[in-house]
Order: structure tokens, then C-alpha cells, then sequence
């Protein structure tokens, strides 16, 4: 094992150590007054059972970030393996949703149909973390899929999906 210190020297070097740690891959949604915005993150977490918090974080370079820091409420899709186009879709196209199934949420956040699970919530907090922020949301209402698809994953800048030992 190769031992670094993170600086600035070294961003590359932490990044793929980051990357070692293979990620559930989502999609968050919101609606604001000028329209719908979505956006997909690997960053996601559930925090609480009682209240019922989840956490996700974007980067505050994103395009996306300010929507998203400042949204009353927001919808996080887990995706299913079978929905790697909806994952790159929306990596870069925010604000379309013209070739997306979807439907208004119970928070008024559009709900994309067929995901693995679904976290329509209120904005419980907003922190800043360095280079992103941290997005709390209270959980409001959920729904999931009843199979046993499995999950969309992200693994060193590469998406596939567990594969479970024998």
C-alpha cells in the first residue's frame, strides 16, 4: 500500500482512492419556478430512521449546485441497473426531461418511474463541505420497487452492478 499526504499535488492521487469505494448511483430531482432540474450523484447516504434523514452531496462547481442548495425540497432515485442511460442522461442534461418518464411527486419533485426506490423530500439542512456540500433532506414519503433487481453501482469512474459471491 502506497501512503500519501492530500494536497494539492496529489488531488489525482486521492480521487482514485476515493474511487476504491464503489457507490449506489442516483438521480436528485427538484422543481423550481423557471422548471424541473435533475442531476445524477454518487454521494448519497441515509443519516436517520427516526426522523428519517438522507444526505447527498454535490459539488459546488456544479452548474446545478445553487438549484439544489437553495431547493425547498428535492426526490433522490436509487437506480437499478438497467437504467445506466438515465444515469448519463442526467450527468449531463439537468434541466431535460422530454425523453424521461416521470411524474409529479407527493413534494411536487418530478418522480422518475422505474427507479429502485424513491425519496421525495423537504430540505432539512444545507452545509458546506470544502469543494461540496452536504444536502440533508427529511424524508417525507418513499416508494420501491418489490423485486430484487439489482442496484446501478459506481466503481473507479465505471458503472456496473454487484455481482454477489457464491
Amino acid at each position: 500500500m502506497r501512503s500519501f499526504v492530500p494536497a494539492t499535488e496529489t488531488t489525482a492521487d486521492l480521487r482514485r482512492a476515493f474511487g476504491r469505494y464503489g457507490t449506489g448511483v442516483t438521480v436528485v430531482t427538484t422543481k423550481t419556478p423557471t422548471g424541473l432540474v435533475g442531476m445524477t450523484a454518487n454521494s448519497f447516504t441515509s443519516v436517520s430512521l427516526d426522523p428519517a434523514l438522507v444526505l447527498w452531496s454535490p459539488a459546488t462547481s456544479s452548474k446545478r449546485h445553487d438549484i439544489f442548495a437553495s431547493a425547498a425540497g428535492f426526490c433522490v432515485h436509487v437506480l437499478g441497473a438497467d437504467q445506466l442511460a438515465l444515469a448519463q442522461h442526467f450527468a449531463t442534461q439537468g434541466h431535460d426531461f422530454e425523453t424521461v418518464d416521470w411524474i409529479e411527486g407527493p413534494t411536487g419533485a418530478p418522480t422518475l418511474q422505474g427507479c429502485l426506490a424513491a425519496f421525495h423530500c423537504e430540505t432539512y439542512a444545507v452545509h458546506p463541505a470544502g469543494d461540496h456540500s452536504l444536502i440533508l433532506g427529511h424524508v417525507k414519503s418513499a416508494a420501491m420497487r418489490e423485486n430484487d433487481d439489482p442496484g446501478l453501482m459506481f466503481d473507479r469512474g465505471r458503472f456496473g452492478q454487484f455481482a454477489p459471491q457464491s
